[in-house]
């Protein structure tokens, strides 16, 4: 009978180890299990630029921590909002295959999370392999909530690219972002009342640092210890709010290996353009001859539309030979060759070189059958104001806006994936249209006002469960031609054709790449250009598809689609979940 005892003192004892330790890492806000995350977003203190501002954080970090996973896994977010405002998370390049519940974008697929309250997330991984991201969808909020996503190949199995490189001696998270010194909601605030434009950041950063060319950032600029000899995979996030980047190491090239979460044809350049919201895999090898040993990382702003201001500020972070003589790391790092601000030939070159790895392994599955065609314009147009005196910061005294198919959205006040599920009515429109309202000269208006008007509604596309879709996104020049980052939630898409100018639905179609077009779920639209895509709408639920320049959706420049459910328990969402936060 003591023996029994004595062993169940130690069980209890076990135990209460067991649970003071998960009380810990839950406290901790750390990972405290297998894909198990604890997100405790909260205000935090920062010093950049020569001043201290608090910031919305996760964990009290600037980008938030890292998730890593493997292909096909399930990753748990516990969100607790611990913060003054409404917040959402979105998994940024997550299918989430028949689970819209956990998409994230407030007012779309959920209500916010409340201050004071939290929600578990449950993220279903499938195909996504690479580099993928995080960030809040509510308001400016990602600005400095986001961190990487890492999904790593399945066990047993290994990346494509290792054959022709050593084996990787490290992954290396880059995330390019931006810096305010003002509070950013008090920016939308004032947006929302006087339909100005949302001002540019005070400085670009590389993983939370602006570097050595900004003031009182020197001693924090990021470092990265690298040895000759050794292969470095950089993992690059575009987490800006605003913001298409060229972004290049000194002395070295890059080998760009994926986007998006999926893997490229492999090729070697010197720079590259990264838009809002996408990702770039990049290999980086550390063969320099021994006279140096400090080379700049660096930053900086692409340009579309030269009438715009922006931040033309160069971000850096330093990449240093650990193995070099304490003088050679000494010496002041070289900046790299980055192309002008307003080089377009630097950034669709570029762009033009991604093309799917199309292996064995990872198989191209281009759809050829297009059921559904959608013409979509991406306009900067303006709205009547409605302040007291009549007068806005607008154009003419009007306010800024924007729209798809001269459609500016309008989020709702009851999420639109609730109304679907359960036939509320009267929440939104289900007729956007597969076409522009009016046609014209797209990229070449003159400067005329005819164009400038749009409408406020919350018009989504209704698509039938397996239907084909084909979208071909028109830039126009109303208020100026500029790049645009689409970016749709719950899928990915083939990019099979691009070009300048308006869309030729006769001659542009035989141009397509069906063979092995890039794979992704942020496509960068050239200014006074278009872009062709298609995907296959087997994903049912509410998916939301937006511009990634912040302020564009703030404005309008949005919409969803609804795809229907299929006939066969694989083809309908799962059920909804009972914690979904309440509006």
């Amino acid at each position: 009978m003591a023996g029994v005892a004595k062993m169940a003192a130690m069980l209890w004892l076990l135990a209460a180890v067991f649970m003071l330790g998960a009380a810990v890492g839950l406290a901790e806000g750390s990972k405290h299990g297998h894909n198990f995350y604890d997100f405790f977003v909260k205000e935090t203190t920062y010093s950049r630029l020569c001043k201290n501002k608090t910031l919305l954080t996760v964990n009290g970090q600037f980008p938030g921590p890292t998730i890593t996973a493997r292909r096909g896994e399930r990753v748990i977010v516990n969100v607790h909002n611990q913060g003054d405002k409404n917040i959402t998370i979105h998994w940024h390049g997550v299918d989430q295959p028949r689970n819209p519940w956990y998409d994230g974008p407030e007012f779309i697929t959920q209500c916010p999370i409340q201050p004071g309250t939290n929600f578990t997330y449950e993220i279903l991984l499938s195909e996504e392999e690479g580099t993928i991201w995080w960030h809040a969808h509510s308001g400016l909020d990602r600005a400095g909530v986001h961190g990487a996503f890492i999904v790593h190949p399945k066990k047993g199995t290994d990346y494509p690219f290792i054959k022709n490189y050593k084996k990787l001696h490290k992954e290396i998270p880059i995330i390019l972002g931006e810096w305010w010194n003002s509070d950013l909601n008090l920016q939308l605030e004032e947006y929302l009342k006087t339909g100005g434009e949302i001002h540019n950041s005070n400085a670009h950063t590389i993983n939370g640092q602006p570097g050595d060319l900004y003031p009182c950032s020197r001693k924090s600029t990021f470092n990265v210890g690298v040895k000759r000899g050794k292969t470095y995979l950089l993992r690059i996030i575009n987490a800006g709010l605003d913001g298409d980047m060229f972004f290049g190491v000194a002395g070295h090239l890059l080998t760009v290996v994926g986007t998006d979460g999926r893997y490229l044809k492999p090729f070697t350049v010197p720079t590259i353009m990264i838009s809002p919201g996408q990702t770039m895999d990049a290999l980086l090898e550390a063969k320099r001859s021994p006279s140096s040993g400090r080379y700049y990382m660096a930053s900086k702003t692409y340009l579309s539309n030269p009438r715009l201001a922006y931040q033309n500020g160069t971000a850096t972070a330093i990449l240093e030979y650990k193995d070099m003589p304490l003088a050679a790391r000494r010496a002041t790092p070289v900046l790299p060759n980055l192309p002008n601000n307003t080089d377009d030939a630097a950034a669709t070159g570029y762009t033009a070189m991604l093309r799917s790895l199309a292996s064995k392994e990872h198989p191209v599955n281009v759809p050829t059958k297009v059921n559904e065609r959608m013409l979509i314009t991406l306009a900067i147009n303006t709205l009547p104001c409605t302040t007291g005196n009549g007068t806005c910061d607008g154009p003419g005294g009007t306010r800024l806006a924007a729209s798809l198919n001269n459609a500016s959205f309008e989020d709702p006040h009851v999420d639109i994936l609730d109304a679907f599920y359960y036939s509320i009515q009267g929440v939104y429109e289900p007729d956007f249209p597969n076409i522009p309202p009016f046609l014209f000269n797209f990229t070449n208006t003159n400067g005329s006002r005819t164009y400038w008007p749009t409408k406020r509604s919350t018009k989504v596309k209704v698509l039938e469960y397996g239907a084909v879709v084909e979208i071909v996104f028109q830039d126009t020049d109303i208020l100026g031609a500029e790049n645009h980052p689409m970016h749709l939630h719950g899928y990915a898409f083939y990019v099979v054709g691009t070009g300048l100018g308006v869309f030729n639905k006769t001659t542009d179609p035989a141009t397509y790449n069906l063979v092995d077009p890039p794979y992704q779920n942020t496509v960068t639209v050239p200014k006074a250009g278009w872009v062709a895509m298609r995907f296959k709408a087997t994903n049912p639920g509410v998916w939301f598809m937006h511009c990634h320049f912040d302020r564009h959706t703030v404005f309008g420049m949005s919409t969803s689609f609804i795809v229907k459910q299929g006939k066969t328990p694989e083809s309908k969402m799962r059920p909804r979940p009972k914690n979904m936060p309440k509006c």
